[in-house]
């Protein structure tokens, strides 16, 4: 961004009220959602024809409207996409913000031109994922929430790219799409603008020896950081994002209009003094700083993570209700920017010549335009004066404009009637509005990806055409059964390889191994796996979440797995992962997990030129699963913990036990709900994150013939004993009964709305 180009301001809207109120109140642009694919699904949202209303109002304000089609998307829905978007496409809506990969390629496809911001949603954590989905053609990245200033500084100089970050309002604890505790909790899900709010529930922890009682552990501080903005305009961010569509006009205009007044406060004072001296003399008063607290913030406000990785007084940990709002400020709102729309200054000319067609023009910075009407008449009796004519221009009523100068010229005999003055009036205030909406709309479109890639014609760097040939490799006719099995520790690898040792199964196995436990115990596990070859393939697991605190371990993992023979590919879990690889060439084979979505089988062909496999994701119930799968590219877990929760904040912390630098690894800590319910919660230091696990296990032993010869079989060990490991491969490959008395289904029947 230059110096000389303002940060834009970027504001939410759940209503048409909310919509005007931010136009009003200062914002440059305004993200709002439509009846379909919004993820807010219980915000009013607009109609079509409000929509259109909206985007023809802000565009004649030369502002810019946002339409959030961020949800995932099942297959039975794709097909309205097009017709949804086609209306507001054409009256030059200015970006869409898109989660579904599927989604992407299909707006991508279908309305060149029409920008595509990338959703907080993605989960995108360092400059890899944001090049890469640059190249596939976004505009714009809406980063994780959770990454520090210097980390989106870092992002924007490796992928040049506009980067959108939030400012203020609640806060998720979970990486913004990692998230399906509500979900599978209750069905509803945050992937599809229907969570519920676990994280605000109470909950006791055990982290170590730490225990603490009922508390909110997950429920963060709303985040307010308008006594940052010096530091966030001069790192080169390119919009500020307020979050709260599910909230109040008033709380939308209101935050607004504070972060204008010092958005531009700051500008002034740079254009003054420099940037140095001017953050040195940027203050923010205390009546504002108790404005937005008091405006729907929920017990306490925190500057987010933006300087730093996580910490105990960024959670509220008591009650996390809303502070209350001083009725008489919420008036006050809603009486300055709410009740009144705002007006377009305009100078209006006017020419009454008698014999000649009379002439009103009006015009709006580098815009105007002519009506033309009747020739004026000589007056026969009482002729029109300037002072009438002025009058009868006047009444622009519910136009979008006010009159700012006016400048009659008429003959002293001439005579026009007051009815035709109007519908000049009408004529050129239409005309000029039609004027300015062309103009806006032939702007030419700025897509910033301009070597755009897709499966079309992306060539990626692996060879996923590599076929390996287990028969051959076994020395068997191999099955038409193939199973994943996903170890997290050195005993479960090393319980795995005994059984499948004694046991010598007729199936096809495909081994993941963390990367982590690779690097840790890399001798071990290259013994291990060596013994094993004869039974399949083995695969490295990158972490959750790529951060730029992960570099060094990256490279160290790339250089380790590709040196060393033995692995196939890797299993990647985001979009950065999957970035990180491309910008390396490799070589090897790549394989999706389940955080990567694929609802739709757009997704898995906008994803096909970057991986030979995926995984069918937890929240589809089988019958929406099965179509997308039918070859060996697919996996399905039929085991395994399910991640509830990847987050950057860490229950130890939380509790004071932090655990990084010390050699011994922490045990998990333990969430406990009001129903005593216990999630177990994986801590690792090395990546400085937390994952929350589901209470029990998913099992779909007695779902196996639904789905063997449709997709690969996968069994996750997360927290398993070795015991655990064979008794679960007894059950799944031997028909032994279920060794556990608790487990779920999870969504194979039910799924999500």
């Amino acid at each position: 961004m230059g110096q000389k180009e303002k940060v834009e301001l970027l504001a939410p809207a759940g209503n048409a009220e909310g919509f005007y109120g931010a136009i009003h109140a200062g914002a440059d642009a305004v993200y709002l959602a439509g009846e379909q694919f919004g993820a807010r699904a219980y915000a009013e949202n607009f109609t079509r024809e409000k929509l259109l209303e909206c985007i023809r109002y802000a565009h004649l304000l030369d502002r810019r409207i946002y339409l959030a089609v961020n949800t995932l998307v099942k297959d039975s829905e794709l097909p309205q996409l097009a017709d949804y978007l086609r209306p507001f496409y054409e009256a030059g809506l200015d970006a869409v913000i898109v989660q579904d990969m599927g989604v992407f390629g299909l707006i991508r496809e279908h309305f060149p031109g029409l920008k595509i911001h990338v959703s907080t949603q993605v989960t995108i954590a360092s400059g890899y994922g944001a090049l890469l989905l640059k190249r596939m053609g976004a505009s714009r990245i809406v980063p994780a929430r959770e990454l520090g200033l210097q980390e989106i500084c870092s992002m924007k100089k490796q992928a040049d790219i506009e980067i959108e970050t939030f400012i203020h309002g609640a806060m998720c604890y979970c990486y913004s799409g990692q998230c399906l505790f509500s979900s599978i909790l209750g069905g509803r899900s945050g992937n599809r603008g229907r969570c519920a709010q676990p994280c605000r529930l109470p909950y006791s922890v055990q982290a170590g020896s730490a225990l603490e009682k009922e508390c909110y552990p997950l429920s963060l501080k709303d985040m307010c950081t308008v006594s940052l903005l010096p530091q966030l305009v001069e790192a080169g961010i390119d919009s500020f994002k307020i979050e709260g569509r599910m909230k109040r006009p008033e709380y939308a205009a209101g935050v607004t209009a504070v972060y204008r007044r010092y958005i531009d406060t700051y500008y002034e004072l740079r254009e003054k003094r420099g940037s140095e001296s001017a953050a040195g003399a940027y203050q923010v008063s205390t009546e504002d700083m108790s404005l937005l607290s008091s405006l729907y913030s929920r017990s306490g406000i925190s500057k987010g993570y933006y300087f730093r990785r996580n910490g105990r007084d960024m959670i509220t940990m008591e009650n996390p209700a809303y502070n209350g709002s001083d009725p008489d400020t919420l008036t006050e709102i809603r009486e300055k920017y709410i009740v009144s729309k705002k007006k377009i200054p305009v100078d209006i000319k006017a020419l009454f010549r008698v014999g000649q067609p009379a002439e009103v023009c009006f015009s709006c910075r580098e815009d105007s335009f002519r009506a033309a009407g009747d020739a004026v008449e000589c007056a026969r009796n009482q002729p029109v004066t300037p002072e009438t004519i002025k009058k009868q221009l006047g009444k622009l009523g519910e136009s979008v404009f006010a009159v700012s100068n006016m400048d009659v010229e008429a003959d002293p005999d001439c005579f026009y009637p007051l009815k035709a003055i109007n519908e000049l009036r009408r004529a050129a205030a239409d005309g000029l509005a039609e004027r300015i909406l062309a103009r806006k709309n032939a702007e030419e479109p700025d897509l910033t990806g301009q070597d755009i890639v897709s499966p079309g014609n992306f060539s990626p760097s692996w060879n996923t055409a590599f076929s390996f040939d287990y028969a051959a490799a076994s020395g068997q006719k191999a099955s038409h059964v193939c199973y994943a099995l996903h170890t997290t520790t050195l005993p479960q690898l090393e319980a795995a390889a005994d059984w499948l040792w004694k046991n010598r199964p007729e199936a096809e196995f495909r081994l993941y191994i963390e990367g982590d436990l690779y690097l840790q115990s890399k001798k071990k596990v290259t013994a291990i796996c060596g013994e094993l070859s004869e039974f399949g393939t083995f695969f490295a697991v990158l972490p959750y979440i790529v951060r730029l605190s992960d570099e060094e371990y990256l490279e160290n993992l790339y250089r380790a797995v590709t040196e060393s023979g033995l692995f196939r590919g890797f299993l990647v879990r985001s979009m950065d992962g999957l970035g990180f690889l491309q910008e390396r060439g490799c070589e090897l084979s790549c394989r999706l997990d389940a955080g990567i979505y694929i609802w739709n089988q757009e997704a898995g062909k906008e994803l096909s030129a970057f991986a030979e496999g995926y995984c069918l994701p937890y929240e589809l119930r089988r019958g929406e699963q099965k179509p997308l799968a039918g070859n060996k590219a697919w996996e399905k877990v039929v085991y395994g913990r399910i991640p509830m929760m990847v987050t950057a904040n860490c229950l130890y912390r939380t509790l004071g036990q932090c655990g990084k630098g010390k050699n011994t690894p922490l045990s998990p800590a333990v969430l406990k709900d009001r129903y005593d319910k216990a999630f177990p919660v994986a801590v690792n230091c090395l990546h400085c994150m937390n994952v929350i696990y589901n209470s029990v296990p998913l099992s779909l032993h007695r779902e196996l013939s639904f789905w063997r010869g449709t997709a690969d079989l996968r069994l996750n060990f997360t927290l398993e004993s070795p015991g655990e490991v064979r008794a679960i491969l007894d059950c799944f490959l031997k028909g032994a009964p279920y060794p556990q008395t608790e487990y779920t289904t999870g969504h194979e029947k039910r799924g999500v709305e």
